[in-house]
């Protein structure tokens, strides 16, 4: 006899549920401006209203010291942003266009770099139109150029476990270690990001000829570079990162780099926090209360179950390596880290780092598959670049099927 579902599995909190990641998949609701946003905090919302429980168990669901981590990093990549740390990157790198393959492969580094200690969504907003210039003023297809810049921020951003918001929220709730989690994991991130920039080259080197007219190319406005202040940001980074391998908790030493930028003589409050990506925190507010919910139903649990009951086991690596890239796709990948992290075992790290990996390597695949790709995207399109859903899946799919394979493979080869 199967145990009676708790209080909280009531139709109306599993509709507000069920609706909720539905909505978030499509990405919109007919007849509505909601964004994603919207609609994670549309959920929470109803499960504070219709839940029954106290506002202060609602409350409880949020893991704030992944917030208050991503809130910290936001803050110092602002300050770098601010001091013109990213756009005299992105201005130099495009310095380099001499030779195309060599500038493909520094921009992918470069890029990977960036990604696996700042805000990478950052990272390829201000990269792509600057990129994307350098490239039709050489009358070269930016195209290419542009997936791998999307392609690179989203392996690099799994090198660490700052390098992008799902990461944070996985070393939280799994416990894990700054350093043993890049020993683990740079192997097989140096292996996608070699398979990532050998695809891009080997399927777009005959097509980086602009055969038709150019987009009219206009100068891209840009930070004014401050020497001082970005070696300021990058000391208090490198801090960071150290004291990262001490018992100090991640969150107080992200916030404590905050508190110094904040209390700048150069750079304004609200500058600052102007730059702060607000709307991806109040996403994940919103979504860890409705996946918290979801795990109070009991029906988290249950899915585990029936999982398994139809052969298929969420701790196998291969198992969880594809559910992990498919779930990232089809409703998001902080939508997919949220649900897996609370029906999957993470006692053991590797299972940790395989859902960290899997969802950094899979949302690449298309390009709903992370925020980054839509930024590069989005930013494209804003320059007259037309990068459609096959020029995207063309180079992103053989890339994310070779990095699941390599991840795969070290995991069977260490473990």
């Amino acid at each position: 006899m199967t145990n009676p579902a708790p209080p909280i599995a009531t139709p109306t909190v599993l509709a507000i549920i069920a609706l909720t990641y539905l909505g978030i998949a499509a990405g919109r609701v007919p007849g509505l401006k909601l964004n994603r946003t919207g609609i994670a905090l549309l959920g929470a919302i109803g499960i504070a209203i219709f839940s029954g429980l106290p506002i202060s168990r609602v409350v409880d669901f949020i893991s704030w010291p992944t917030i208050l981590l991503l809130f910290g990093f936001f803050v110092i990549s602002a300050q770098l942003r601010l001091s013109g740390f990213f756009d005299r990157a992105a201005a130099r790198l495009s310095a380099t266009l001499d030779s195309p393959a060599r500038f493909l492969l520094t921009l992918m580094l470069v890029t990977a770099g960036l990604s696996a200690f700042l805000n990478h969504d950052i990272v390829c907003y201000v990269f792509a139109p600057v990129v994307a210039t350098a490239l039709l003023r050489r009358r070269l297809n930016p195209v290419p150029f542009l997936v791998g810049l999307a392609l690179a921020s989203n392996i690099g951003g799994a090198a660490t476990l700052v390098g992008n918001s799902q990461d944070m929220l996985i070393a939280q709730t799994a416990g894990l270690g700054f350093g043993r989690y890049a020993l683990w994991c740079v192997p097989p991130v140096l292996f996608a990001l070699a398979c990532a920039y050998a695809l891009v080259w080997a399927l777009s080197r005959g097509r980086l000829e602009i055969a038709g007219s150019v987009p009219p190319i206009d100068d891209v406005s840009s930070q004014p570079f401050n020497r001082a202040h970005t070696i300021k940001g990058l000391a208090i980074l490198a801090l960071v990162i150290a004291f990262f391998f001490s018992r100090v908790p991640k969150e107080v030493v992200a916030l404590a780099a905050a508190a110094i930028h904040l209390a700048s003589p150069k750079f304004k409050t609200e500058d600052l926090l102007g730059k702060v990506d607000w709307s991806l925190l109040v996403l994940f507010m919103g979504l860890f209360v409705v996946t918290g919910a979801f795990q109070a139903t009991g029906y988290g649990e249950r899915a585990v179950h029936w999982i398994g009951a139809a052969g298929m086991n969420l701790q196998a690596p291969s198992v969880l390596a594809l559910a992990t890239a498919v779930l990232s796709n089809i409703i998001g990948n902080a939508a997919a880290v949220m649900f897996l992290v609370k029906v999957v075992n993470l006692a053991h790290p590797s299972a940790a780092y395989v859902l960290a990996l899997a969802n950094s390597f899979g949302g690449g695949l298309i390009i709903l598959g992370s925020v980054s790709n839509i930024i590069v995207v989005q930013q494209a399109r804003d320059m007259g670049i037309d990068i459609s859903f096959r020029d995207f899946a063309r180079l992103g799919v053989p890339v994310t099927l070779a990095a699941l394979a390599g991840l795969l493979g070290w995991v069977a080869l260490v473990g």
